[in-house]
C-alpha cells in the first residue's frame, strides 16, 4: 500500500523559517488575494501566501522576498484565499463509492479533509473492512483521517450484523496512523445505562488522547440526554431543531449541523447562532451521508456552507464552521483548518463568499483541481475477493417468503406501519387496518401502505422478516431491493407486489449487491455495489447516472419524496426513533424493545 503524506510541521520548520525570512525560496507563492483569516474572522485584501514542504510558510501583503527561480506563482487577481473545507462528520459508503472515487468526486467541491467513520463495511466486514477504508483513505491527495466505529451491531439484541466491533478492536484501531477517533456512538440508551462494552470502547478512545463522535438520536433532553454527555461523546449531529443545537453546546459538545442528500438539518438549527447569538466556534458543517448524484450534480461541503449562507448565516462564520471549527474539535488545529504558518497548505480560490465557485484547489501545496475538473489521481486498493463477496442470502427467495400470514380466523387486522418522513430520519410509527384473504394480509397500496422486508444476507440463514411501510407513494405492482441497509446491511426490499420483491431480492444475490427496482415483472434500474454490497469502484460520474435512472425508476412507480433511496436504505436503522425492522422482527425505538407487526385482528 503506497501511503501519500505530508512531512510534520516539526520536520519541515527550519525551511519554513528560511522561506519566511527570505534565506529560501518558497515551492508555490500566490500573489494579491484576498486572506479569508478564520481565526480572527476577518478578510484582508492584497496578501501574499508561500508555501513550502506542502505547509504554509508565510502570509502577509508582499512574499516577493520569498520567490525565488524555481518559484511557482499563482495570481489570485483579488479573489478570495480560503481554507480548504472540512466534513467534520460523514460515510463515504454512504456516497457509493470507495475512498479513492470519493476523494475523486469531491475534490473539486473544494473539500480537502473528511473525518469518516466506516460503520457500514464494519457492519458487513468487521475490523479487516475498516483497515481496507483506512488503508486507502491513507493512498489519497487530501485529508481523510478515519474514526474506528464504535457500534457494530448498532443496537445489540435488536439485530444481527455481519461481524461485531469490539472493545479489543477499538484499541488495536487506535493505533493505526490515520484513526483520529471513535466513530460515533449510536447506542446511547448503552451509553446512558453504563453498558460496560461501551464504555470500554470510550475509555480506549479517551486514553488514547482522541475523539468520542456522539450521536444521541432522541427528543429527551432530560437526565438521559445529560448522561450520555456524561458517558463522554464530544459532538453530535442527530439534532434536528434549535433546542438540540442549544442543548449540545451548552453541556460542552459540539454541534453539528448537516446537510446531506437527505438530511436537511442546518436551517432548523442554526438559528441557535443567527437568532440566539450562541457563540459559532462551538458549531461544526457536516454531510453525514451524500450520495454520489448529489456530489456530482450540487456537491459537497461547498454546498452545506452556501446553505447555511443561505440560511442567513455570515460567510465567514459559516467558513469557520467548515474548516477550523472542524480542526479544533479534533485536536487538529496546529495542523489544518486555517491558512497561517505551518498548517498544510489546503487552499481554495474563488471570486464569491456567498455563492462559493470553487475556482482553484490546493492541497499540501500542490494544485488537485481547477474549474471543477480533478488534477490528480486518486489511488485504489486492492479490494480482494473477501470483500467482493458479501451477498449470502442463501437460496434463491420465493414468493412466499414475503407472505405475512394472519391470525387463524381474521378477516381483518390492525398493523404497525413505519411512516417515512421526508427529508428527516426519524420514522413514525403508525397503524392501518388491512384486509385478510386466504389467511394472507393484504397491502393497501391505494392508501399508500406498502410490504417491507429484510432479507438476511451475511451467513445464508434463509430467513426473512416482514412488516409494512407507509409514505413512498408506490403504485401498480413494483419492488424496490437493496444492500445498503444502514446499519446491518442486509437487504431490504419494499414494494406492492410479492412476485417483483421476489425478482428484486433474487437479482441482487446475481450481482453481488447494490440497488435494483423492479416494475411489472421487469428491471428498471440497477446500481451494482460489488464491495461490501455497499460501494462502487467505478467513478463518481457512472455511478451518479445509474443512480440517476434508480431515481427515475422510483418515480415511474410513484414516489415522489426528495431522495427516497436515503429514506429506504435507513429503514433497518434501529437506532433511530420511531420504528425500525431488523433481522429480528419489528422494532420500537422509542423503547429499544420488539414489536408486533400484527397488533390486533378483528
Amino acid at each position: 500500500m503506497e501511503r501519500i503524506s505530508v512531512k510534520s510541521w516539526a520536520d519541515v520548520a527550519p525551511t519554513l523559517v528560511a522561506v519566511a525570512a527570505g534565506r529560501a525560496p518558497a515551492d508555490l507563492v500566490i500573489r494579491k488575494g484576498q486572506w479569508v483569516n478564520v481565526h480572527s474572522r476577518e478578510v484582508l485584501a492584497d496578501h501574499d501566501i508561500a508555501i513550502a514542504e506542502g505547509r504554509i510558510a508565510f502570509v502577509g501583503p508582499d512574499a516577493s522576498h520569498c520567490i525565488g527561480e524555481g518559484t511557482q506563482i499563482i495570481e489570485a487577481n483579488g479573489r478570495y484565499i480560503i481554507p480548504g473545507l472540512c466534513d467534520g462528520h460523514m460515510h463515504i459508503e454512504s456516497g457509493m463509492l470507495t475512498p479513492a472515487e470519493f476523494a475523486r468526486a469531491v475534490i473539486p467541491h473544494g473539500t480537502t479533509t473528511m473525518f469518516t467513520d466506516p460503520h457500514e463495511i464494519a457492519n458487513v466486514l468487521g475490523l479487516d473492512g475498516v483497515r481496507m477504508m483506512h488503508d486507502e483513505a491513507l493512498m489519497q491527495p487530501v485529508n481523510i483521517f478515519t474514526q474506528m466505529p464504535s457500534c457494530a451491531p448498532s443496537a445489540p439484541g435488536l439485530e444481527t450484523t455481519g461481524f461485531e466491533i469490539t472493545p479489543e478492536d477499538v484499541t488495536e484501531a487506535m493505533s493505526w496512523p490515520g484513526i483520529i477517533g471513535l466513530g460515533e456512538m449510536m447506542n446511547f440508551p448503552g451509553v446512558i445505562n453504563a453498558d460496560p462494552k461501551m464504555m470500554a470502547e470510550i475509555a480506549a478512545t479517551q486514553r488514547a488522547g482522541k475523539t468520542v463522535g456522539g450521536h444521541y438520536a432522541s427528543p429527551d433532553l432530560g437526565p438521559a440526554f445529560h448522561a450520555y454527555v456524561a458517558g463522554g461523546p464530544a459532538d453530535d449531529h442527530e439534532g434536528t431543531c434549535e433546542a438540540d443545537a442549544i442543548a449540545r453546546v451548552r453541556q460542552g459538545m459540539r454541534s453539528m449541523m448537516r446537510l446531506g442528500s437527505a438530511w436537511y438539518d442546518v436551517e432548523t438549527q442554526i438559528t441557535a447562532i443567527t437568532e440566539k447569538g450562541l457563540d459559532p466556534r462551538n458549531f461544526i458543517l457536516c454531510t453525514d451521508d451524500c450520495h454520489s448524484g448529489t456530489l456530482v450534480n450540487d456537491g459537497h461541503m461547498n454546498r452545506v456552507v452556501r446553505h447555511a449562507i443561505d440560511c442567513g448565516c455570515d460567510p465567514m462564520v459559516a467558513l469557520q464552521m467548515a474548516t477550523i471549527n472542524t480542526a479544533t474539535h479534533f485536536g487538529l488545529e496546529r495542523e489544518l483548518g486555517s491558512i497561517t504558518p505551518g498548517r498544510r497548505a489546503d487552499v481554495i480560490l474563488t471570486s464569491d463568499l456567498n455563492t462559493l465557485p470553487i475556482e482553484h484547489v490546493i492541497a499540501r501545496g500542490q494544485t488537485i483541481a481547477k474549474d471543477g475538473a480533478c488534477l490528480v489521481e486518486c489511488p485504489h486498493f486492492d479490494w480482494p475477493d473477501t470483500a467482493r463477496q458479501t451477498v449470502r442470502m442463501g437460496s434463491d427467495r420465493t414468493a412466499n417468503d414475503f407472505i405475512v400470514s394472519a391470525p387463524e380466523g381474521a378477516n381483518r387486522v390492525t398493523v404497525n406501519v413505519i411512516g417515512v418522513v421526508e427529508n428527516q430520519a426519524p420514522t413514525r410509527a403508525l397503524k392501518a387496518e388491512l384486509n385478510v384473504k386466504d389467511g394472507r394480509v393484504q397491502m393497501d397500496v391505494e392508501n399508500d401502505v406498502c410490504q417491507i422486508a429484510l432479507v438476511e444476507r451475511h451467513r445464508a440463514l434463509g430467513t426473512t422478516t416482514n412488516a409494512f411501510v407507509s409514505g413512498f407513494g408506490y403504485q401498480g405492482d413494483m419492488a424496490m431491493a437493496s444492500t445498503v441497509a444502514h446499519d446491518s446491511h442486509h437487504m431490504i426490499v419494499v414494494g406492492t407486489c410479492r412476485e417483483n420483491m421476489t425478482k428484486a431480492a433474487n437479482r441482487l444475490s446475481q450481482v453481488g449487491g447494490g440497488v435494483t427496482i423492479f416494475k411489472d415483472g421487469h428491471e428498471l434500474a440497477l446500481v451494482e455495489l460489488p464491495i461490501a454490497g455497499l460501494m462502487s469502484d467505478q467513478p463518481a460520474t457512472e455511478v451518479a447516472a445509474k443512480t440517476q435512472k434508480m431515481v427515475e425508476a422510483m418515480e415511474a412507480c410513484g414516489c415522489t419524496l426528495n431522495n427516497a433511496y436515503m429514506q429506504h436504505s435507513l429503514l433497518a436503522l434501529v437506532v433511530i426513533p420511531e420504528l425500525r425492522i431488523s433481522d429480528l422482527g419489528l422494532v420500537d425505538v422509542t423503547k429499544f424493545e420488539m414489536t408486533d407487526v400484527i397488533q390486533a385482528q378483528q
